[in-house]
């Protein structure tokens, strides 16, 4: 598969605008995916426009990437300004870089756009396969909010503002869900729906056990704070052995 159909150049070409992160959290972030390759190379899945990568190559941590949309790949090699990265236009669950890797990471919920389990589990394999031994998989999603969900219910309404509307629809049986949005887009609306699967932390452990990884850490953002019930999202880690 080379496309998803969420993701082509009218997305692309606004991603990094809509989506972008506060500087300081990219910074948090590419200071701790640096600390974990500890002097290796970086395989990121879902490469994306390359918002981590760029500024983690910067870093002194030699990246390459996986990624389903050309388009977004086009954008990233806008912005490139070093030699270009090594970048596979595919799946992440089955597509194959060159070589092997300290470390593979997957930002941004990007987890939860594999929209099955089967597909969750396969990319915790492919991950194991590019890592050498003593390498790590890193993944940062959110916690599953469906405590925020009254009893019964099933919107979830997270943003409103002059340019953006967004509502998560759940389905607590096939634990999938999909992101409603509305925005406004050079004067006009527009809407997009895309689909999910969310997992819960102690799922992708047991994914992680099936690919033959070890758990390390789990911590609530990328300055390492303690994870607990209440934490929204979080940042696991597992070693291969």
């Amino acid at each position: 598969m080379q496309d998803d159909g969420y993701f082509d150049a009218n997305v692309a070409a606004t991603y990094d605008a809509v989506h972008g992160d506060d500087p300081r959290a990219v910074a948090d972030m590419v200071k701790r995916l640096h600390a974990l390759a500890d002097g290796g190379s970086a395989l990121e899945f879902a490469i994306g426009t390359g918002r981590v990568a760029l500024p983690l190559q910067a870093a002194g941590t030699d990246v390459a990437g996986i990624e389903l949309s050309q388009a977004m790949v086009d954008v990233l090699r806008q912005k490139e300004t070093a030699s270009p990265m090594d970048v596979v236009v595919g799946d992440m669950t089955t597509a194959q870089v060159r070589g092997d890797f300290s470390l593979v990471f997957l930002v941004f919920n990007t987890i939860e756009n594999l929209t099955d389990q089967d597909a969750q589990i396969a990319c915790f394999q492919n991950a194991f396969d590019h890592l050498r031994p003593g390498g790590c998989f890193v993944i940062e999603t959110l916690v599953p909010p469906l405590q925020r969900l009254p009893w019964g219910e099933t919107l979830l309404a997270f943003n409103r503002s002059d340019d953006h509307w967004g509502m998560d629809e759940f389905d607590v049986v096939s634990q999938t869900y999909a992101s409603h949005h509305l925005r406004r887009v050079d004067g006009e609306l527009r809407r997009t729906a895309v689909p999910f699967r969310y997992c819960w932390p102690a799922e992708l452990d047991v994914m992680a056990k099936m690919a033959g990884f070890t758990p390390e850490a789990r911590w609530a953002d990328w300055n390492m704070g303690p994870f607990t019930n209440v934490s929204r999202a979080h940042v696991s880690v597992w070693r291969k052995p």
